[in-house]
């Protein structure tokens, strides 16, 4: 069952129970203030038919000690008669509760007299040939006899009203209640919207459509549910983007690898068969292992720069204090002298948070990529200095440049916009994404900007540690 039909459902029982129980209560309060209202005035004529007995009875001559049967008859046949416009019944028993004078059609029992005692009155209500009395007793004393008097009120106009004031609060209560049902199916309606416009939602991006959002269409808890589960929504679908692009990149990075060990090992291959199998001059058998040397040296860079990405993402960075200068004189080391390049180094001193090994591969590879990209007798500027957000290393090189499109792809691994010049260098396009996993260990990433025939600055930021201080000079 739908959760706006429980509603509806609940609600309906609701108010059928609170209709049913004060339309009771209603009904029967009215019908026993009418009845006590009666019993009242049975009472009170009781009282007076008594008054009016006893006073009767003091005006009979006295001829004997005790007033007679006949007196009590014809007192009595006196008093009904003046009550007869009333409807009013009653019956005269003696001291042995022997009936001396009854009205016709009194029908009351004698039960009531056992409860009737000097100056009492007793009451009950009884149902007679399908109508509803009020009988009254009460003891008469008249010239020193013991009397009871017995009075029947007709009550069946109350208890008629009552069956009508049911029956008309049934047809009003049935009326309210279809009126009620109408109203709270709209209203369950609204209320149930946005948890449908919800399901609908989920079924959408169940089936796949992850971009779809569910409608807000109120500011209540309901409606903060909906903002919510939209910003679920858009985390679902930027982590699911993100997973296919690792899914995507996976699948790259496994046909790129599988490419490139391909190309050297054919090479390899082939050269040594040659060596094997047939006797080559010195020049061919110097050329063959020449191209088996070279393409080995790929195959090991490869493997190495692998290797360190991995590592790189398991082990993470131990950062520290580390002088930027000394990062600056291990590039000199390595790089320097050189007679194919012209390196010029410009940089500030200061001290930088980071991992000092890390960050000098990170150099090495940007260095390495620039004299790649350069021709013999180029330029390659390398620099270092402050700024507002922290310390920038950037390497300039005056080289081939890379095209707009390409620049946000040469982070991924094997990725190589010149592959024939990059193999002839033993370039495996490893190196760019084995700097992005470094700098990403130091919440910070590569920042490059290339114009083609012209030359490219790959840059990146590093948080200063301390107070800059000098220890060398260029």
């Amino acid at each position: 069952m739908k959760f706006s039909q429980k509603l509806l459902l609940w609600t309906t029982i609701i108010i059928a129970l609170t209709l049913g129980f004060s339309g009771y209560y209603f009904v029967n309060y009215v019908f026993e203030t009418s009845l006590a209202r009666e019993v009242e005035q049975a009472l009170d004529e009781n009282s007076i038919l008594r008054f009016a007995f006893e006073t009767a009875a003091l005006n009979v001559p006295v001829k004997y000690d005790m007033l007679q049967d006949g007196s009590v008859e014809q007192i009595a046949s006196n008093l009904e008669a003046g009550g007869q416009e009333g409807g009013r019944l009653l019956r005269i028993c003696d001291e042995q509760r022997q009936t001396l004078y009854a009205s016709d059609g009194f029908a009351a029992d004698d039960v009531l007299l056992a409860s009737a005692a000097e100056n009492r009155y007793a009451y009950r209500v009884i149902a007679s040939g399908g109508r509803y009395y009020i009988h009254t007793a009460s003891s008469v004393n008249a010239l020193g006899r013991g009397l009871f008097l017995e009075t029947l009120r007709d009550v069946s106009q109350v208890f008629e009203e009552r069956r009508t004031g049911f029956r008309v609060y049934r047809r009003l209560m049935l009326l309210m209640l279809l009126l009620g049902i109408m109203v709270m199916y709209f209203i369950a309606s609204r209320l149930t919207k946005p948890i449908r416009l919800l399901m609908h939602a989920t079924r959408r991006m169940a089936s796949g459509d992850y971009s779809y959002r569910a409608e807000q269409v109120s500011e209540d808890e309901l409606g903060l549910l909906t903002q919510d589960f939209n910003r679920m929504s858009e985390a679902l679908e930027r982590t699911i983007g993100q997973l296919e692009e690792e899914v995507q990149a996976r699948e790259d990075f496994v046909g790129a690898f599988a490419h490139e060990l391909k190309t050297p090992l054919t090479s390899i291959i082939g050269y040594a068969d040659m060596l094997r199998s047939r006797k080559l001059d010195e020049e061919k058998s110097l050329l063959s292992a020449n191209y088996i040397y070279t393409e080995g040296r790929r195959l090991e860079t490869m493997s190495l720069r692998l290797l360190d990405i991995i590592v790189t993402k398991k082990e993470g960075a131990k950062l520290q204090r580390v002088p930027a200068a000394a990062l600056f004189e291990y590039l000199r080391s390595m790089f320097l002298p050189n007679e194919n390049m012209e390196f010029v180094f410009d940089y500030e001193p200061a001290y930088v948070r980071a991992d000092g090994t890390l960050i000098q591969t990170v150099l090495v590879n940007l260095l390495d990529n620039a004299c790649k990209a350069s021709e013999a007798g180029s330029r390659v500027e390398i620099g270092g200095h402050c700024e507002p957000g922290g310390y920038r290393f950037s390497v300039t090189d005056h080289g081939i440049g890379i095209p707009a499109e390409e620049v946000s792809k040469i982070t991924q691994a094997f990725y190589m916009v010149d592959k024939s010049r990059s193999r002839n260098r033993n370039g495996a396009g490893l190196g760019l994404a084995l700097c992005t996993e470094i700098l990403r260990l130091h919440d910070s990433r590569l920042e490059i900007a290339s114009v083609q025939e012209e030359g490219t600055t790959v840059g990146f930021l590093l948080a200063i540690d301390g107070e800059e201080e000098a220890h060398e000079e260029e």
